[in-house]
């Protein structure tokens, strides 16, 4: 078992909590800098001398992205403006975007966070790494990118876009492991599959930014031949990295002396306990230029009880989906992972979808556009109604909800270098 800093990757007990309430406590000193946070922990009595233990956290008011968005743009930097040495942003696509600033110290511990989890999955200085995701205020390409030059990995900073170009790249560069989106990696093999090339080289792929099911795991595995590990981070929580897998792929470690998590009912705030889905919170304990306290992420997940046999701590489930992203379709709760989890399942269905949901006379109504997979039709009239029809079964029987499906040609939806965007909400347009 490799580990990139083992002492802390594996720290456990009273030693872990004695760590976590001490940087707990500076984190609210720090965070006591901040106008926003001077007023809300005045408003409600505590301070940093109150925090002493882990459970002391409780005592904290929750932040929210509206919190976030309100201070913009600087307005939760807690260090003046000479030290911080980079500047992220959020896509900002509901409003103002979250404005993130760093310290150089904050920067050496993300790229620590990058190198646990490039080590943790048996990369090392001799991988060739492709970082096939958006460079500039994007926090995943240059996270993953200084995170993998401490491992000592050569870095191809290929960003998004010129697919051709980049399946030449890991061809021609002996490329072994590709960071991007899951849905940037079902492109790519389906253009490599174009240009006849099975990329021989290529044998580890990292997946994140948005959530992806292990139906999605299975194909994305067989169309690059990678062995394929989810990664977790938002921009207030530095980036991409807070959470990985490790070799057992059963859950994401969160990095515990960087990050004191808790899971909460999102609809009350109540703390739940290990194996109670609900709201991912997030309180960073060594961030300098942006603080957070008690930060709800929108992501829907839980802890996980067994110990891993990599000797890590805290494991957190797949993200289920975020809260903001959940779908209510007459009453039932849908998220988008659900759905792309059924299709991926079903043979007659190729590589995208898109759902599109309408209101008709008064009730929600859910129609999903599949491309076929052509392998797998005869070309029969039949063949198209068998299938449409086990689809639809599918979705009932997952969802417990009626939707309409219609087959399209393949390589007829949009495709993505990026996030994907596979949910078009037409309700708030009707008259």
């Amino acid at each position: 078992m490799k580990y990139w800093n083992r002492e802390m990757e594996t720290l456990k007990g009273d030693a872990l909590h004695a760590l976590q309430a001490k940087r707990l406590r500076k984190t609210v000193e720090q965070a006591e800098k901040v106008p926003f946070y001077q007023k809300m922990l005045k408003d409600v009595g505590v301070g940093s001398a109150d925090i002493s233990t882990v459970e002391d956290v409780q005592k904290l008011p929750f932040t929210k992205k509206t919190d976030l968005q309100g201070g913009y743009p600087f307005g939760f930097f807690a260090v003046p403006m000479k030290e911080v040495v980079r500047i992220h942003t959020t896509s900002g696509t509901t409003g103002k975007p979250t404005v993130v600033g760093y310290t150089r110290q904050d920067l050496d511990h993300w790229s620590e966070l990058i190198a646990r989890n490039l080590t943790m999955i048996g990369l090392t200085d001799e991988d060739v790494f492709q970082n096939a995701v958006n460079y500039g205020l994007f926090t995943g390409g240059l996270g993953f990118h200084y995170g993998a030059e401490k491992v000592g990995m050569t870095v191809i900073p290929s960003a998004t876009g010129n697919t051709r170009r980049q399946i030449e790249m890991i061809d021609d560069f002996g490329v072994t492991a590709i960071h991007c989106t899951p849905s940037y990696a079902m492109h790519i093999g389906e253009v490599a599959e174009q240009m006849g090339t099975t990329l021989p080289t290529l044998k580890t792929g990292i997946f994140g930014a948005e959530p992806w099911s292990d139906n999605m795991r299975n194909m994305l595995e067989g169309k690059l031949g990678v062995t394929a590990y989810d990664s977790y981070g938002m921009s207030e929580m530095y980036g991409p990295g807070a959470a990985f897998e490790c070799p057992e792929r059963n859950g994401l470690h969160i990095w515990h002396d960087m990050y004191l998590a808790e899971i909460i009912d999102p609809q009350t705030g109540e703390v739940l306990g290990p194996g109670e889905r609900g709201e991912l919170v997030v309180t960073p304990l060594v961030k300098e230029a942006m603080p957070l306290l008690r930060y709800r992420t929108g992501d829907i997940t839980m802890f996980l009880e067994e110990e891993c046999p990599c000797g890590r701590g805290m494991k957190i489930a797949r993200l289920h989906g975020r809260s903001d992203d959940m779908l209510v379709i007459r009453g039932i709760n849908v998220f988008p992972s659900q759905i792309e989890h059924v299709l991926r399942s079903v043979p007659e269905v190729g590589d995208e979808f898109l759902v599109y949901v309408d209101r008709v006379n008064h009730l929600d109504e859910m129609t999903i556009e599949v491309e076929m997979n052509r392998s797998a039709f005869k070309g029969e009239l039949e063949d198209l109604t068998r299938a449409q029809n086990r689809i639809v079964g599918a979705l009932k029987e997952a969802l417990n909800l009626r939707t309409r499906v219609q087959l399209v040609e393949p390589d007829s939806l949009p495709r993505y270098e990026g996030k994907a965007k596979r949910v078009v909400d037409r309700r708030g347009n009707e008259l």
